[in-house]
Order: structure tokens, then sequence, then C-alpha cells
């Protein structure tokens, strides 16, 4: 167990036997937690243990404070115990059970912080699922990173992860692709198509798809009746889209086991089949939906409609399964997709949408509370859109405009590296900018620079040790009681911190504190080795002090581990020479 967890497992033991002694029945423990303060001159971790307590004991917490205290005092791994605030424990540890985490770090390696928090669970994680209608702009990428970042997690915590991509090639939205693949083609073919329609794609890429179309067929797609031509096209239009995404993807080094694609699902009359089941639950009914907010009686059709009673799970309205021609909605066939994906047995849903999707979620909720009898909690996460900084200003980007960035040219300009650490900077549902210009500056105001040269410096002051010194790194003959400076102890602290932070980042699904946690941590690193130019005696490399300088080095290497582990888990490639 990791320092954190002994220590709150000690606290633990201590209120269990109070609680017993006590007779604290509802006591409940689970909420209890042990961090580290926002000031550390108060000790090196705080509890909110007498908190959590009061109700259940009816008690002051500052009076359960002083109990939990003066049980604890029993124990020698505490150095001293405070009460803090309306009911806070405030605990500092004796010296050397944090050095002890030095070396459980270096010999762990890349599994300190592994755990099996999962217990094997089989997860399901839809992700990254952009329209098949052209390349991956830099905003679909932001999506695409999360989830990725995310699965990683959620395997390096002992679960078992299912990537998946839903390839919506069903609809609207493909017959305009086709329509607009056949124009481009005519063009190439010579025929004069005027002005380009509204509702198509007038992206560059789709004349290099017309060009390749033209060189297999030649002309003989303009003499053949409507319906061969277009079913030629769409089979290829998607195939060359996907074949552009998956490049895409792999460009930003993200990975799925699955390609569901949604036409399976009318194929097979699967969206007929779970229309049916709903209807035999009473799930479904005709009616006459009332217009939404801001629309007139006149501006809607009142048409009676086939719907699901999403509102009997939660949802404001219940939703519409048909169009007017008798097709099925896209909620309809999202029914059957999730209908697919509960008959595979998974453990937990995850799916995650664009905040173009944030109405979507209540009729998703409702259909998989229908589908599975409450037994499976769908949970739904939400990127927010990338402002895209181009020469300091906004870039508009739309791919129905032909107006966008794409994935692979902003590869091509600063890497995946710097591409997938800027998407993961700020929680999922705040809106974050990518600035060109600014994630290639070399200075602490780009948080990628700023951890990479933390890990390209301390590898740079190994190397010089290593040069100048005969060091042995034998952690036997290693003396780490000696590393009393407050800013090292502050350091070793943080690290240890680090599988609580991974055990966070997955029970909020939020991959961003891996970023910030990374980010303080160079801080804390850039901050002591500044006060080593000040103060000699702070220096990492002491010439006339060997067995310093041993431990001092030890707890660099400590930290190289630490930072390279999270830079590996978020897909990250870190950079020992800048």
């Amino acid at each position: 167990m990791n320092i954190y967890e002994i220590t709150r497992s000690k606290i633990i033991d201590a209120v269990s036997l109070l609680a017993k002694k006590h007779d604290w029945q509802s006591a409940n423990f689970d909420s209890i937690v042990v961090e580290i303060p926002s000031d550390v001159a108060h000790g090196d971790v705080a509890s909110n243990a007498p908190m959590v307590l009061a109700r259940p004991a009816k008690k002051n917490p500052k009076d359960i404070a002083n109990l939990i205290i003066e049980e604890l005092k029993k124990d020698n791994f505490f150095k001293s115990l405070e009460l803090a605030g309306p009911g806070f424990i405030n605990i500092t540890l004796k010296t050397d059970n944090w050095h002890k985490e030095i070396y459980s770090i270096l010999e762990n390696g890349f599994n300190y912080g592994k755990s099996n928090l999962g217990h094997g669970k089989k997860v399901n994680l839809e992700f990254a699922s952009p329209n098949p209608t052209g390349p991956m702009h830099i905003g679909h990428a932001r999506g695409a990173i999360y989830g990725d970042v995310l699965a990683s997690l959620y395997e390096y915590s002992g679960y078992e992860v299912f990537r998946e991509y839903y390839v919506n090639d069903a609809g609207v939205q493909i017959d305009n692709l086709v329509k607009s693949c056949y124009l481009r083609y005519s063009e190439l073919c010579g025929i004069q198509i005027g002005e380009f329609p509204k509702d198509c794609y007038p992206g560059e890429y789709l004349i290099e798809a017309a060009k390749e179309l033209k060189l297999k067929y030649a002309n003989t797609l303009l003499n053949i009746e409507e319906d061969k031509w277009r079913n030629i096209i769409r089979e290829f239009a998607l195939s060359y889209m996907m074949a552009m995404i998956k490049a895409d993807l792999e460009l930003l080094g993200v990975k799925h086991d699955l390609f569901f694609y949604e036409s399976t699902l009318h194929k097979e009359n699967k969206i007929a089949q779970v229309v049916d089941y709903l209807k035999d639950r009473g799930l479904i009914y005709k009616g006459t939906l009332e217009a939404p907010k801001g629309k007139t009686t006149k501006d809607w059709d009142h048409r009676e409609q086939l719907l699901f009673r999403s509102t009997q799970f939660g949802d404001d309205i219940d939703r519409p399964l048909q169009k007017s021609d008798g097709s099925w909605t896209y909620f309809a066939a999202d029914i059957a997709y999730l209908q697919n994906k509960l008959s595979r047995k998974y453990d937990d849903l995850i799916l995650v949408l664009g905040a173009d999707h944030i109405g979507y979620q209540n009729r998703m909720y409702a259909a998989c509370r229908a589908l599975n009898n409450d037994q499976l909690i769908l949970h739904i996460k939400l990127c927010q859109m990338v402002i895209y900084l181009k020469n300091g200003e906004p870039f508009k980007m739309s791919k129905r405009a032909g107006n966008f960035e794409t994935v692979k040219d902003v590869i091509e300009i600063v890497g995946k590296d710097i591409v997938r650490f800027m998407m993961l900077t700020l929680k999922s549902d705040s809106i974050i900018e990518f600035d060109l210009a600014k994630v290639q500056e070399l200075s602490k105001d780009n948080p990628v620079f700023y951890v990479q040269y933390a890990y390209a410096r301390a590898h740079s002051v190994l190397e010089q040790a290593a040069s100048v010194l005969s060091v042995d790194f034998d952690l036997d003959q290693v003396n780490l009681n000696l590393l009393e400076n407050q800013s090292e102890l502050d350091l070793i602290r943080y690290l240890a911190y680090w599988p609580r932070q991974v055990k966070l980042a997955v029970l909020h699904q939020e991959p961003h504190r891996i970023n910030l946690y990374l980010i303080n941590l160079a801080t804390k690193f850039h901050a002591l080795w500044s006060k080593g130019k000040d103060q000699k005696d702070l220096r990492f490399i002491l010439p006339d002090n060997l067995e310093l300088t041993r431990a001092r080095l030890t707890l660099l290497r400590a930290m190289i581990t630490i930072i390279g582990n999270g830079l590996r888990l978020i897909g990250v490639t870190p950079i020992q020479k800048m």
C-alpha cells in the first residue's frame, strides 16, 4: 500500500475501534479521506474523519477529533497530530516513512500507482466517433484523446476495457457525402456543376477522393442509373473517409478495438426489433408532441408520431422514433446500438460525446434504464469545444463550409505529444484554447515544455553527476535520511501522492488530473533546482558530500520515474534531452 493508503487505513482502524466502543451504529467510513493539506506547514497530511463521523456519532467534530488523536498517538508511525479548523486532523508522519516511499517508487517503476481498483470489471468505452464525411479536424482530437487516456487509466487500475468507435454511416449526412463526391467526380469528367449546393461538402479532400474515383471508373459512372452509381460511390466514399479517419487516429496514437457501423443495425433489422421489444413493455405509443419552446404553432408539425416514453425514465419529453417518411430517427438507431452493447454483458458503459450533443444525454440515460431495468448505469462524458487560435485569432471550423484545420496538419506542425498533452490540460466540460503559437514556445507558460523540461533537466543532472563523480546508486548504500530540507520533503510527499491521483482520475473519469499533477510536480522540482542556484548546500551535486549527493540523485531518479509514468499513461513520450 501507498503511504497515504497506509495512513488512511490506520485512521479507519482507529475510528472502527471508537465506533464499536461508543456504539456509532450508522458510521460510514467510505467518505473518510487523507489528503495533502493546502498549507504543508500544518502537517504532511490532513483527514476529514471527525467531520464524517460527527452526524452518526451525534457529537461535535472537535470532540471526535480529540478521541481519534488519542487513539492514533499509540502508533509510532505518527510524529504529531493536531486538531484543525472545525474538525479536521493535521498529521505529521515520521520522516523515514516518506523516505521509504522513494524505495517503493524505484523498486516498482511503472507499476507504482498501478492497482486492482477495477477487479477485472469489463468496461465498454465509446469515443471519438466523428461522422465519416471527412478527415478529423483539431476539434475532434479532444474527445479522441480524452477517451484514449481514460481507457489507459482504467486498464492501469485493473479494468478490462473495450474501445469502440460508432460509425454513423446511415442517414442524410451520408447521402450528402455521396452527392458531393459525385459532383466532384462529374467536374473532373468535364461537366460544369455550377455553384456547389449548400447541403454538400466542398472541402479539398473530396476533390482528392474524386480523383481516385475517376482513376478507378473513368467516366463510366456518368452513364449508369442513379441507384447504381449511388451505391458504388457510397461504398467508395465511406471506405475512403474511414481510411482517412483511421490514419488521423493513428497519428494521434489513438486505438480502437471495434468500428461498429450503424448500417448493420438497419440491414439486420435490429432497430425494428428493439422497438418491438419496447412496445411489448408498453414504452412505445403513437402521439403528438407539443411545439418546443421558441417555435410557433405554424412552424411545428403536429402530426402523430411513434414515440418512446422517455419521460418515464427522467427525460424532459418523449422522443420520436420515426420520421415523416417512415424511416427511423437517429435516436431509434442509437437505442438499437445501446441494446447491442448491453447484450455483450459489460459491467460499465461509458459514452464520450462532443458538446453539441449536450441535449442528447437525458434521452440516452432514459433508453439505457428502459432496456436494462436500471441494472447498469450509462456514463456520458461531454467534451467541450476547442477554440483553435491561429496567429492569435480564433479559427472557425466547419466541414460543411470546407474550412477547418485537420489533425494531420496540426500534428505535422507541433507533433502528436503536444496535441495530446494540451487537450488534457482542463476538465473535459471546460472550453479549451489551443494556441498554435503558444504550444511551440520554450517557456514555463507552455505546460508541455515545462513538464518535459523537468524530465530532461533531471536527466541532465544525473549525466553531469556520472561525468564528474563516481556515484553509487545501490539503494542499500543510500542514506535517504539525509533528505531533511522542507523543499525535498515537499517533493517526496507529492511523488508519493501519484497513486492517489491516478485513483481520483479514474473514479471521477477526469484524465486532466494527471496533467495537472505533472505540472505541479514539475513546478516543485524547478523550484528546488532554482534554490540550489542561490544556496549551494541545496544543490543536487555536492562534490564534498558524496553521501548527500547520492541521496539527492536517488530522489531525482524517483521523480524521473513518476514523470515518465505520467507521460506514458497519457500517451506522451518523455524526452531526456531538450
